[in-house]
């Protein structure tokens, strides 16, 4: 079976020597030392100060919501994850839905200024697939209506902006952790802000407000990670360099592949030195994605409709029509991509492809 990616494992010896160590010091959680030696891993690696190891990219968005304090209208893209929206309503705001560009996949600045209202409280936007969005346009709009920006970067370890790490942008960043990421400790995620007193904040409310054993600095979550988790991202954190060099040659060869067939391929953001985390594709119609789909699984191989339904079309949220981001998630496909896909596999892919087309 080829499924559409798969967890990068480290050297099982390498991984057991931290977990040795915590069974001897018998320190499972509560900001332990591993979980602090891989936040200075990561504020090393990704030259920034400023960021937060927690349970999940999803607790991270929470986080970042409360933290800013927002209320009522939060401007959002409908091409994303569904954590993106569900944090939203989670925390008791609205989202509303700004359509995509077509080339980018990402939300489409021209579409934020109409749907402003003196409900809007902030931009979240996503970075998709790990392809900046157009960070200078939504930065211009946010200063002019007096807005917050989030940023979700749950596909963006690695991925840099103008030369800097993409979670340096707007008023946080966000990033998942999770096993299919490029970077990962099998569950994590992590809250990156600028500003010292956001950052702060965030610190109190990781772990339900603590300010000692018997203090509190206002209302807090259990948004910590285990030293377990810790311990995987410091393995694979040290393998980062190889991995994206791995993930660079594997698309590049996809694209050799598949230059000649009849799709699309996402157009990175100008600035942007992309990470290579997806390999996205887009048929011709939502019939065509489907016939290549049913194809490839016929084989065992499974990419994934990544993202479908566009979130505009949960049934939780009064549907809008967004006919851009509608189209673009009725014939997009992400095809199988992780660190031990062989170059013999991407020529099966691209061969099963080629035929239905």
């Amino acid at each position: 079976m080829i499924p559409v990616t798969k967890p990068y494992l480290p050297d099982k010896i390498r991984y057991l020597k931290y977990i040795t160590e915590i069974f001897e010091r018998e320190w499972l959680t509560n900001n332990g030392p591993l979980v602090q030696q891989f936040e200075l891993k990561l504020k090393d690696h990704l030259k920034f100060e400023n960021l937060l190891f927690v349970g999940n990219g999803t607790i991270a968005l929470q986080l970042a919501i409360k933290a800013l304090g927002l209320k009522g209208e939060i401007i959002t893209t409908p091409f994303s994850y569904v954590a993106t929206t569900s944090s939203i309503v989670w925390e008791g705001c609205q989202p509303v839905f700004a359509d995509i560009d077509r080339k980018t996949l990402n939300i489409d600045p021209d579409k934020i200024e109409a749907v402003v209202t003196t409900k809007t409280s902030a931009i979240l936007a996503t970075h998709c697939f790990g392809n900046a969005c157009d960070i200078q346009r939504i930065s211009e709009i946010a200063e002019k209506y007096n807005l917050k920006v989030i940023y979700d970067a749950a596909h963006c370890f690695g991925t840099l902006y103008d030369g800097k790490s993409i979670f340096e942008y707007g008023d946080i960043s966000t990033c998942s952790l999770h096993a299919t990421k490029l970077i990962h400790s099998v569950e994590g995620g992590l809250v990156c802000s600028k500003d010292k007193d956001v950052f702060e904040r965030i610190w109190y409310m990781r772990n339900f407000g603590h300010d000692g054993p018997e203090e509190f600095n206002g209302l807090g979550i259990n948004g910590k990670n285990s030293e377990f988790h810790a311990a995987m991202g410091l393995c694979v954190l040290e393998d980062f360099n190889l991995i994206k060099e791995k993930r660079l040659n594997q698309s590049r060869y996809y694209d050799y592949l598949l230059e000649n067939l009849p799709l699309e391929r996402p157009h990175i953001q100008t600035k942007c030195d992309y990470n290579y985390a997806y390999y996205p594709i887009l048929l011709s119609n939502e019939e065509k994605c489907l016939k290549v789909k049913g194809a490839l699984e016929m084989e065992n191989i499974f990419p994934r409709r990544y993202f479908y339904p566009a979130l505009n079309k949960l049934d939780y949220l009064n549907s809008e029509e967004n006919p851009v981001s509608d189209d673009c998630s009725s014939r997009i496909l992400c095809l199988p991509l992780y660190h031990k896909l062989a170059e013999f596999e991407q020529e099966k892919i691209s061969n099963i492809i080629a035929g239905e087309l």
